[in-house]
């Protein structure tokens, strides 16, 4: 294995989620396309029929009471990638995944909180009229990690 790619790892949550289902499809998707950690801040998990492959018991699973909670145990070196329809955000198109990083999604309603947009390290969006759902978003931002682009 490429020394490079065993040194990388993403992780992939959803601050204050709105659907249990939601949470269950985004950690099918996680389970899929790689992600080694998955976690909530904010709403629990609930066991969902949606999450057929029982993601939360096959890789870990952290909750966060808050974001200051989540943001201070980050894993050490990882960088933090907030999805969200902004003006200061990339567009996930020409976006260069970082090789260690943790994606945050923010319920489609609310999005992600003022503190999370504040602190993460790069902020992504895609084209899309309007906002996706968070578990097809999730999974759009894990399958783009997954082609062949430079990481940084």
């Amino acid at each position: 294995m490429n020394d490079n790619l065993k040194n990388e790892f993403f992780g992939i949550g959803i601050q204050n989620g709105k659907t249990p289902e939601n949470l269950g499809v985004l950690w099918r998707s996680a389970q899929n396309m790689g992600a080694r950690f998955i976690f909530t801040i904010g709403n629990r998990y609930a066991k969902q029929a949606c999450d057929t492959h029982n993601a939360v018991k096959s890789m870990p699973y952290f909750h966060y009471e808050t974001f200051e909670d989540f943001f201070k145990n980050l894993p050490k070196g990882a960088r933090l990638v907030g999805v969200e329809l902004t003006e200061d955000a990339v567009p996930l198109e020409t976006f260069h995944h970082p090789r260690r990083c943790v994606y945050l999604l923010g319920a489609e309603d609310h999005g992600l909180s003022r503190k999370a947009i504040e602190k993460s390290h790069f902020l992504v969006k895609f084209k899309s009229e309007l906002s996706l759902n968070v578990s097809v978003a999730g999974s759009i931002v894990m399958y783009d990690r997954g082609i062949a682009k430079p990481r940084v």
